[in-house]
């Protein structure tokens, strides 16, 4: 078992502009505005998915929003976690 020091390590911020990268690109390959996924996710406008798509204000995707998602674009889950390494954490 390895010990990490999680509120030192920055890998936090690559694995959170990975995820919301896939987010982008499966939701523009889908053809699906921020609005329409948002109101779909359960929220009344774009401001929460605009940020979280870019990481502003501190805000990020979690499991629930991912599994939400993945639903509503009809997906796999697994597809937002494409290009993460947890060997190389």
């Amino acid at each position: 078992m390895k010990i990490i020091d999680f509120n030192e390590d920055k890998r936090w911020e690559e694995f959170y502009e990975l995820i919301s990268r896939n987010v982008v690109k499966i939701r523009k390959s889908k053809k699906v505005s921020q609005l329409k996924l948002a109101n779909a996710i359960g929220h009344q406008s774009p401001t929460f998915l605009g940020k979280a798509e870019i990481l502003a204000e501190g805000k990020h995707f979690n499991l629930e929003h991912i599994f939400k998602i993945a639903i509503v674009l009809e997906v796999d889950i697994n597809e937002f976690f494409e290009g993460i390494e947890t060997k190389s954490f």
